[in-house]
């Protein structure tokens, strides 16, 4: 394509079709598909192309001709096109955008997974603001700010309205030498700067009055509410019961893997991260019949096998992004679990694995998903999975 053919740059009139996963709507111009973020569906837009491929375009919405009546002013004046990237929705209403969210669930299960499922949308009773409990922020010329949307163009602002109030303030300070800050608060009002120059100390997470031990830097969920509502949606699907055996894959510093526990669960709990291991390891030192291990979860799964693990009665894996996989995904179902909690972040991984096991014989007994992610397109799911009567199962439910 040479650059008289692109299109980039070039303003198109657009009627914006449905949401997709990624936190735009689709369309076409000329036949092409088109990704429209700053969009709603029903919308007659005007969009600026800022990509091309063979296969689509990408382009921002700059005029709106015929608005939704869901489409309201983005709170924060950092939202827009060509400015900050990190939020996606702040141009709907809070319902709207929780709604837009579970159609993104049912389309992608439908679409990947050959799942039928009307999704709601849970939430924690907020209005899409002040969540975000860790906040990282990129430093160029020393000033700290927001990336514009699949761009190294640095936004610079003066606050960011997704930062829950208790963060630490690093937007007025100059970062010298650095190339990333980052602004923690922990559950106990205990706050952390960190640096890619300065890792940064512990800080201690509250769940259920159980105390975790976290690094600053390390993963925890964002959202104040999200670790209790995960663990909630965790045992009340499982229903743990004493004496009982259990894995928690992907376990991190141990959150699902001490609940089982108090539950009276002997818990095998597998992580890669040596460091949120460690943490694991103070963090559950109390607890009874609990076995850590720092490993690729496939390869700890095979050696375990070896070495006669045969059995158990119930799974919790809680993946990155990119999913448990078809590797992972049949070693759980040999090992015949009478129930499997899959803690998801991608509705698109979720989604293949589910199938996976549909085709293993386990079927879906419930699927939450809860909006813990105001103004972005981000969503977390949980999938309780339970074996069917027949050889192979249809992974749409269990009938």
């Amino acid at each position: 394509m040479t650059d008289e053919d692109s299109l980039v740059g070039a303003v198109v009139e657009l009627e914006v079709g449905p949401v997709a996963h990624g936190g735009h709507c689709v369309a076409r111009h000329e036949g092409q598909v088109v990704f429209v973020r700053h969009a709603l569906p029903g919308e007659l837009v005007h969009a600026r192309i800022t990509e091309q491929t063979a296969k689509y375009l990408r382009a921002d919405a700059v005029q709106v001709l015929t608005p939704s009546p869901q489409r309201i002013e983005p709170p924060c004046p950092y939202a827009g096109p060509g400015q900050c990237g990190g939020c996606d929705f702040q141009h709907a209403n809070i319902v709207e955008q929780r709604r837009l969210k579970a159609t993104v669930v049912s389309d992608t299960l439908r679409r990947i997974g050959g799942i039928e499922r009307t999704i709601v949308m849970e939430s924690p009773g907020d209005d899409g603001l002040g969540w975000r409990t860790r906040m990282r922020y990129a430093v160029v010329d020393e000033r700290p700010g927001m990336y514009a949307h699949r761009s190294h163009d640095l936004i610079p602002v003066d606050q960011c309205l997704l930062a829950h109030p208790g963060t630490p303030d690093v937007l007025s300070s100059r970062w010298p030498g650095v190339s990333s800050v980052q602004a923690v608060v922990s559950s106990e009002g205990k706050t952390a700067v960190l640096t890619d120059q300065d890792p940064g100390e512990r800080l201690v997470e509250v769940v259920r009055d159980r105390r975790f031990l976290v690094e600053a830097g390390g993963f925890w969920q964002v959202h104040p509410a999200a670790p209790e509502t995960l663990v909630d949606a965790v045992l009340s699907g499982l229903e743990p019961a004493a004496g009982e055996t259990a894995l928690d894959l992907y376990s991190g510093v141990g959150l699902f893997a001490a609940f089982l526990a108090e539950a009276g669960c002997a818990v095998l709990a597998i992580e890669g991260d040596k460091d949120a291991v460690r943490n694991a390891r103070r963090n559950l030192h109390d607890l009874d019949g609990v076995t850590l291990e720092n490993g690729d979860v496939e390869r700890v799964l095979n050696a375990a096998a070896g070495q006669g693990l045969e059995h158990v009665d119930l799974v919790v894996l809680d993946p990155p992004r990119t999913g448990a996989g078809k590797d992972v995904v049949r070693r759980i179902a040999a090992l015949g679990p009478r129930r499997v909690a899959y803690v998801a972040c991608d509705p698109a991984a979720l989604a293949r694995d589910l199938k996976t096991f549909g085709r293993l014989g386990y079927g879906i007994a419930s699927l939450r998903a809860f909006d813990l992610f105001g103004m972005t397109h981000h969503i977390e799911c949980v999938a309780i999975l339970e074996p069917v009567d027949s050889e192979v199962a249809s992974p749409g439910g269990l009938g």
